[in-house]
């Protein structure tokens, strides 16, 4: 197993590298972070021998099972964010577990984890998540939408500035609609990108630098869109087993 994953990881780096070569970008701005969905334990420390220090989960409860602070400390220097979708009955778990949450995809969610949130040593990493797929995803449905939760985000911060350093927004993340046409796949990246140009004009967030787009199927047209984090998952660690 070892071997199969570092050298999947071997073959993503290079292909993250000409898809930044063809685009003009620097391979070194893109992180890959490794989806761990249904994976165990030994794969989560293959990946880490490998180099990895991004990992993201879907669920809570797994997540938690498998990041117990006796295995993180195994691993020191990790990330783990929050990539599935959010139940409010489960932030306060996801505040005490996770580094960071990539998928808020609407007002009240964003609304929920602030009451939540109190000043922390670490930053926990804050994406706003926008629909450019399928009807069935999650997500702010509109730019205008997402301008909201960072005008309420930018309110908050108003009246405890210690926000910026223990919740930084950094981000935008979305997920492409499913399908084989890579064309649908790029314009939802652009729409993305888009967002996030719109967002970096009309309000001044130091932290905003990240944008979290591109799977195992579609992470080349990602990248050549300006992707700054790719989640991978089965072309990292092979076919999941449920």
């Amino acid at each position: 197993m070892t071997d199969q994953i570092a050298e999947n990881y071997v073959k993503l780096q290079e292909r993250v590298f000409l898809a930044a070569q063809r685009s003009g970008r620097d391979p070194n701005s893109i992180t890959l972070l490794g989806v761990t969905k249904f994976q165990d334990v030994d794969a989560i420390r293959c990946a880490y021998r490998a180099g990895i220090r991004s990992f993201g989960e879907n669920r809570v409860q797994e997540a938690l099972s498998k990041y117990q602070d006796s295995f993180r400390q195994e691993m020191p220097g990790i990330h783990l964010d929050m990539v599935g979708n959010l139940q409010k009955n489960k932030i306060n778990k996801i505040l005490a577990g996770f580094d960071g949450i990539q998928s808020i995809g609407s007002l009240g969610m964003l609304c929920a984890i602030l009451d939540r949130a109190a000043p922390r040593e670490k930053p926990f990493r804050l994406f706003l998540e926008l629909h450019t797929g399928e009807e069935s995803k999650s997500g702010f449905p509109t730019v205008e939408d997402l301008l909201k939760g960072v005008e309420y985000y930018l309110e908050k911060w108003e009246s405890a500035k210690w926000l910026s350093a223990s919740f930084p927004l950094v981000g935008l993340m979305t997920m492409a609609p499913f399908t084989q046409d890579i064309q649908m796949r790029r314009q939802s990246f652009r729409s993305l990108k888009r967002a996030f140009g719109k967002i970096s004009n009309e309000c001044t967030i130091e932290s905003f630098k990240e944008l979290s787009m591109g799977m195992s199927m579609d992470f080349e047209t990602a990248v050549e869109e300006g992707s700054t984090i790719i989640r991978i998952g089965t072309a990292l660690f092979g076919a999941r087993n449920a």
